[in-house]
């Protein structure tokens, strides 16, 4: 089927995906309002919602492999770049449900609205993915962040969690407006807000750069801010601290996968013709990203808080592939945040274990011999983390090595020997969690917190099945990187050809 746009029920099945979400949303919602059943119970709307978010993949399926659209003018995109994000989308909010299960019960926490919150902010996700107008992504940007904002700070008997979402609203609220200004700004210069449009003016030199630089440099502070580059990460190590586990692993995979697939749109494509003014100053955003990342959290005593600087430093690395701005670099930052989804909310997962589905025994020394007294979390936690930190043989050194042949086919060389060498830094505070894992003895502190790890069974079928994808992608990653690059490749028309010349 062909999607012309010619009638308002051709958008209808463009966002087919994102319309079965709203609906299934609001019904969660509404029916978690009627009920009115005592906090802590209502698992029913985490599986609810469960089947809500598998009707949205189905339907996302169906336009992946039914559905094209003609022309690339439309507001609302077709693509298979959207479509493959939808679907990492649908799995980083799927698992985090499934992990929050018997966390919401044991915390008391409000079920339905909880549940509903988490669809919201995957639908604003989705826009954002979808979106090729910079109207829509901003739409997107703060429907997400909305939801975000209520889940970071939705345990309202933790004063933490509340810190955490007053931190997490007043700073994204202050990058919100460097964002939108910066699109005020672009759209003076090129005169329009799709993205396309933008692309076409910049080439054909119609663009006001007295208004279009100050507008770029704004947008990269926006965008900087969401996915947490240095110096715009300062919310981060304590709002994923504050916030509850389960969000803290939702934010760090769903949230940064939007903000990410957003971001190359708007750089690589919308503003491929003024490359040469914008790459200089993300390549230096990443390379600190990555360097302060690395050294920040090998510094951290607390799991969470290490996990959380490691999501800096993974930031780092993938504004590689936007600042590389080939169909490799696009394809591999597909891969990358579904591998990164993965293993991140499987660590978390085995973060939430520990501290018995609480806010508690996250330090490291709380992990000592825990691997002896509970060998399949022990194996399960060291597959993560040897994939976070890119260990040869799981799907984490796939996806940077893909980064890396992007790097190299954008002749980045020196930024490919920083992602290098941090990632042999990184080696040194993920492996430090294993070596407390199987290498000490446990006081009696530690014992007890190993004796109380038993997840439920749905996250042990969530912890099955992520070191079960992450084993197969490290050693048969062919169907996933072939879907990945096909889908990365709907962007290739649209990508302007001085991105190959202006490389340093």
């Amino acid at each position: 089927m062909i999607l012309d746009y010619s009638s308002s029920f051709h958008y209808v099945l463009a966002l087919l995906p994102e319309v079965v979400l709203s609906c299934w949303g609001m019904l969660v919602l509404i029916m978690g309002v009627s009920r009115r059943r005592e906090p802590g119970h209502g698992q029913e709307f985490g599986w609810m919602s469960l089947a809500g978010l598998g009707l949205a993949a189905v339907a996302n399926g169906w336009l992946y492999w039914g559905v094209s659209e003609s022309g690339t003018a439309a507001m609302i995109a077709v693509d298979r770049f959207r479509l493959f994000a939808n679907w990492v989308f649908i799995l980083g909010a799927a698992l985090s449900i499934v992990i929050s299960l018997a966390y919401v019960t044991r915390q008391k926490l409000q079920a339905g609205e909880y549940y509903s919150l988490i669809l919201f902010a995957t639908i604003g996700m989705m826009f954002m993915g979808a979106a090729r107008d910079l109207m829509i992504i901003f739409l997107g940007l703060e429907l997400m962040s909305i939801g975000v904002y209520a889940l970071v700070g939705f345990n309202r008997r933790d004063r933490r969690s509340a810190e955490a979402g007053l931190k997490y609203f007043l700073l994204g609220a202050f990058a919100t407006g460097f964002l939108l200004f910066g699109i005020a700004l672009v759209y003076g210069g090129a005169g329009s807000t799709n993205i396309q449009s933008i692309a076409g003016a910049i080439q054909s030199g119609n663009a006001a750069n007295v208004l279009m630089v100050p507008g770029v440099a704004l947008l990269a502070i926006g965008f900087g801010f969401k996915v947490a580059l240095v110096p715009f990460h300062m919310w981060t190590p304590d709002v994923y601290d504050g916030a509850p586990t389960p969000v803290t692993a939702f934010m760090a995979a769903a949230v940064k996968t939007a903000a990410f697939v957003a971001f190359l749109r708007v750089f690589v494509v919308g503003l491929a013709g003024v490359y040469d003014q914008w790459w200089t100053v993300l390549w230096s955003l990443a390379a600190i990203t990555m360097v302060a990342g690395n050294v920040v959290a090998v510094a951290q005593s607390s799991v969470k808080r290490m996990l959380a600087y490691s999501s800096i430093a993974h930031g780092g690395y993938l504004a590689v592939a936007v600042i590389a701005a080939n169909d490799t670099a696009t394809a591999a930052l597909l891969f990358y945040l579904l591998v990164y989804t993965v293993m991140n909310i499987g660590a978390f997962a085995i973060v939430i274990t520990v501290s018995n589905q609480s806010e508690s025994n996250h330090r490291i020394e709380d992990y000592a011999g825990f691997g002896w007294r509970r060998p399949a979390l022990g194996v399960f936690m060291t597959v993560f983390l040897l994939s976070l930190a890119g260990f040869p043989g799981t799907a984490g050194f796939i996806a940077k090595y893909q980064l890396l042949l992007g790097a190299a086919e954008a002749r980045l060389w020196v930024l490919a020997v920083v992602l290098v060498l941090t990632t042999v830094v990184s080696y040194w505070y993920y492996l430090r969690v294993a070596w407390f894992m199987w290498m000490r003895e446990g006081d009696e502190t530690a014992e007890a917190v190993a004796a109380a790890a038993d997840p439920p069974l749905a996250t042990h079928v969530v912890l099955v099945l992520c070191v079960g994808l992450i084993l197969l992608g490290g050693i048969f990653p062919g169907a996933v990187l072939e879907l990945a690059i096909g889908s990365a490749e709907g962007l290739r028309g649209v990508v302007a050809e001085a991105t190959a010349t202006l490389a340093p």
